[in-house]
């Protein structure tokens, strides 16, 4: 593994500053230690169960499986059919919350629905259709809180499935990114963008603010789900792997090609597994993995890994399981 990974990555901090960005070695977090990271070159329903099983992690309960739903039908969110048998084996529900941008579908409960059944999911929980909740959280510099949606209270157990792709503002988006913005109310969604300054409109934070934010809602998602008599779990598909997000209605074309299924019990293993499938990548002819770099890159995206270990919400290092 080790020759997969001898590569540099330019980190942004300095650029976002209009300094010249540092060239420093990536580290990947892969090892003979940590967390197992599972994982699968096959993406396909029979995969996902698979993989979801390798876990060891029984679903009881009431079970939500949380995805993106996509902005439009150009959207490379995960497919109805490639997610339903995973959904059907748990006997589980698909969750969703309403979105905050200004240019989307799915600002409310009513639009939102129609908009997903668009996209061919049959059925899908608006977690925030008929209010909030407020989580603590275990960071106040920025969020004194975590606003999700009421419903979210009706779960025993959540599989956070992701589809792992880049993001125009956190810089790509995989687990983190879908237990924190994706769990988040419009309205905590509005407060985690803003770092903490509003919970009503649009306003966008110094960026390694609004990663840490997210980082911090992510933390308190999990450990809602570590109580007693509750549990959850962490799927990212890496395909369709576009610079841009499933919230994008007209999508960049992805440049990389797909790589699998990838699984765990610990989010931010998880996400530095996807990430390091990512900078170890080893271009050839129509498989360039560079624009997704680049975009990460840009962003400082590397940054909610770094501050998530901090919380304690799990570890960049993991060993890695292929099936």
């Amino acid at each position: 593994m080790a020759a997969v990974f001898a590569m540099t990555v330019v980190l942004s901090a300095c650029a976002q500053s209009g300094q010249k960005a540092a060239t420093l070695p990536y580290q990947p977090g892969v090892g003979d230690e940590g967390p197992a990271v599972y994982f699968t070159r096959d993406i396909s329903p029979d995969a996902l169960v698979r993989i979801y099983e390798a876990l060891g992690v029984e679903a009881t309960g009431r079970v939500a499986v949380k995805i993106s739903t996509g902005e439009s039908n150009h959207s490379h969110n995960l497919d109805p059919m490639l997610i339903a048998p995973l959904v059907e084996h748990v006997h589980g529900t698909l969750v969703e919350c309403n979105t905050a941008y200004p240019f989307t579908t799915r600002g409310n409960a009513s639009s939102h629905t129609k908009e997903v059944q668009k996209r061919g999911y049959e059925y899908v929980d608006i977690m925030d259709a008929d209010g909030t909740m407020r989580l603590p959280v275990a960071d106040t510099t920025y969020i004194k809180y975590d606003e999700v949606g009421s419903h979210l209270a009706n779960y025993d157990f959540m599989i956070d499935l992701s589809h792992f792709k880049g993001h125009a503002m956190g810089g790509f988006g995989g687990a983190l990114k879908n237990l924190s913005i994706g769990v988040a109310s419009r309205s905590g969604k509005f407060y985690i963008h803003s770092a903490g300054e509003t919970d009503s409109h649009w306003k966008t934070a110094e960026q390694d603010a609004f990663l840490e934010c997210m980082a911090t809602a992510a933390d308190a998602v999990h450990r809602h789900f570590k109580q007693e008599g509750r549990n959850i779990v962490y799927i990212n598909v890496m395909n369709n792997l576009s610079v841009d997000c499933d919230c994008m209605g007209r999508p960049s074309k992805p440049r990389m090609k797909d790589v699998g299924i990838l699984a765990s019990t610990d989010p931010v293993a998880l996400d530095k597994a996807c990430l390091d499938l990512v900078f170890g990548h080893e271009d050839t002819d129509g498989d360039n993995a560079g624009p997704l770099q680049e975009r990460i890159n840009k962003k400082h995206g590397t940054h909610i890994i770094t501050h998530a270990e901090r919380l304690g919400l799990g570890s960049s290092h993991y060993r890695l399981v292929e099936l």
